[in-house]
């Protein structure tokens, strides 16, 4: 029992120690960074309000949510806080600006995190093709995997190109280079992420895990999480060079030992940080690797952090 009590306290001491290194470089270094005051005027429709032309994929730095389909999972007030990681719906993140979306499946399509389960696939679709109708510029990157422990869905890849049919991009390396005006009307690009069954191939409509790549550290300290995302960026070839995305995720995790399991709490001791972060890429020499951005229940201010310097990108001032 002692050693239980000595470990917590540790830990207490730990998260103590590394929450006041995140405020103290937030205070000492600041947020500024190329773009940092830019606005978007409609976050619904900000890649339209940017110059399409000069607006390539491998320049944008999509901002993005983390287990996204969650917003109804599990029991309210008593298993959902244990996995909720976004607020919003999938239709109202897209409204708010989220580009990349991040869905787990079980062998039912319905989506998961974890052991809990929640509304089928054919949600996540209704909400996308929704907003899809009402947009005409904006391009979304759809993740889809199947769940850890749980099997593919049948034909589930087959589904995904019927559902989504003209809307998708087809994987093809080119399209890293190409600006969102040569890819129009098309919108989707899709990466299908399967357990057991045949990944897509070059020219398919769905892209390959390959395509979306990230190094996961699973830690409930924020700095630890902060700078170990500024390592892994910096080990990246630049956006210009590479033929893959590359996502860096602003969350921290809950931890099984830890007292404070709920995503909420746990989550918020790095999510105010999205601007430093970005501003110590430019300060650690690897803004130029940044491209997608994730985060637990994305706010109007991550997205404009993520436009923000996205829109410095094209215009040339970074």
């Amino acid at each position: 029992m002692g050693s239980v009590a000595s470990k917590q306290l540790e830990r207490r001491k730990a998260l103590s120690s590394e929450k006041k290194v995140l405020c103290d470089l937030n205070n000492s270094a600041g947020c500024q960074f190329p773009g940092s005051d830019y606005k978007p005027s409609d976050r619904k429709k900000w890649m339209g309000g940017l110059n399409l032309d000069k607006l390539h994929i491998n320049k944008i730095v999509w901002p993005g949510t983390h287990d996204s389909a969650t917003n109804r999972i599990g029991v309210p007030l008593i298993t959902r806080p244990f996995a909720q990681c976004q607020s919003l719906s999938i239709y109202r993140q897209l409204v708010r600006g989220a580009r990349l979306l991040d869905i787990r499946v079980n062998e039912d399509r319905r989506v998961c995190h974890g052991i809990l389960a929640t509304y089928n696939f054919d949600v996540v679709i209704r909400d996308l093709k929704r907003f899809l109708s009402e947009t005409e510029s904006e391009v979304v990157i759809l993740e889809v995997r199947t769940e850890f422990g749980h099997k593919d869905p049948p034909d589930f890849d087959k589904y995904l190109v019927e559902q989504l049919g003209d809307y998708l991009i087809h994987q093809d390396d080119r399209v890293f280079g190409k600006a969102v005006s040569d890819l129009l009307p098309k919108r989707v690009i899709c990466v299908w992420k399967p357990r057991n069954s045949a990944h897509p191939k070059g020219g398919d409509p769905l892209w390959s895990a390959g395509y979306l790549k990230d190094n996961w550290i699973d830690t409930d300290l924020p700095s630890t999480k902060f700078d170990s995302n500024l390592k892994h960026l910096g080990e990246q070839p630049p956006v210009t060079s590479r033929k893959y995305f590359y996502r860096v995720e602003n969350t921290v995790t809950p931890q099984a030992d830890n007292p404070v399991v709920c995503v909420k709490p746990v989550t918020d001791r790095i999510h105010g940080y999205a601007r430093l972060f970005i501003a110590q890429c430019f300060a650690k020499g690897c803004a130029d690797r940044l491209q997608v951005f994730s985060t637990d229940f994305i706010d109007e201010d991550f997205v404009d952090a993520c436009v923000g310097l996205t829109h410095a990108r094209i215009e040339g001032q970074c």
